[in-house]
């Protein structure tokens, strides 16, 4: 497997620190055995993400993508002019929940935080031959915009990376942009960076990219549990319209014979300023 590396420059791994341990309320009589919690269970992988080869859906031309991480949320923009083949693969692993548990597992300060391998490292080996072709580049790596790593030409497949400075030199290796942070860039700067830049960076001694593709999240918890991560990904616009309910007429105006009122077309979220 290639490892999707960008660029050799110093940096961080960002993560949050946990919450101090709950203790138990005290309890008035011996609790039953079954009274124990069980531990959370995985979040299960979804089958479709075995056959990266039937995740084909066309995106549209313009949507935007909720990223809820244990850091915050932050929101990406997606123009499918810049980068068709690139904006069509990130709305079929959003749509099909690849994101989620996904860690940040690199950070490089003032310049990228990257994300993409999957915590399952079953996916991860699925999608190691689901490359897409390159997008020109027409527009640049500015601050804020969000890009696949890759490993040489035509090498694309779920690895991204937020540039977290206007990085110009990239645009001329061939990293093609298809989307920008809209809202939440601070918590995307604010993504924990203790652990220090990827192994193999330099003299990075954050995670190992290898070894995040073929162990999954359960390296980097044991390893590095301090790391972001994403609690779930969602396309929030454009919004699928409501399901109407079975049964129930429309509610007339007085004396007109036309519904009274129509569903409103889904309002794009406000941008913050």
């Amino acid at each position: 497997m290639k490892v999707l590396l960008i660029l050799s420059i110093a940096g961080a791994v960002l993560a949050q620190t946990p919450p101090p341990a709950t203790k138990a309320p005290a309890k008035s009589a011996p609790a039953p055995a079954t009274a124990t919690p069980a531990k959370t269970a995985p979040t299960p992988t979804p089958a479709a993400l075995f056959h990266p080869e039937t995740l084909k859906a066309k995106a549209p031309d313009l949507y935007r993508v909720k990223f809820v991480t244990t850091h915050g949320d932050f929101v990406v923009e997606v123009h499918r002019d810049w980068a068709p083949l690139g904006a069509d693969r990130l709305y079929n692993l959003v749509k099909n929940k690849f994101f989620t548990d996904n860690s940040f597992y690199r950070f490089s300060p003032g310049f990228i935080v990257q994300f993409g391998v999957h915590a399952n490292p079953a996916v991860t080996k699925a999608w190691a031959a689901a490359t897409i072709k390159d997008d020109p580049v027409k527009e640049s790596n500015k601050k804020g915009t969000l890009t696949f790593a890759m490993g040489g030409p035509n090498t694309r497949s779920t690895d991204f990376f937020i540039n977290l400075k206007d990085n110009t030199p990239l645009d001329g290796m061939g990293f093609s942009p298809l989307g920008t942070v809209t809202e939440g860039m601070d918590i995307v700067e604010g993504l924990y960076s203790g652990y220090g830049e990827m192994k193999g960076m330099g003299a990075g001694t954050g995670p190992d990219q290898p070894l995040v593709q073929s162990q999954g999240k359960a390296y980097l918890d044991k390893n590095f549990p301090k790391l972001d991560s994403i609690k779930s990904a969602t396309v929030i616009f454009p919004e699928a319209p409501a399901p109407a309910t079975k049964g129930a007429p429309a509610t007339k105006a007085p004396g007109t014979g036309a519904p009274a009122t129509k569903a409103p077309t889904p309002a794009a979220p406000a941008k913050k300023q």
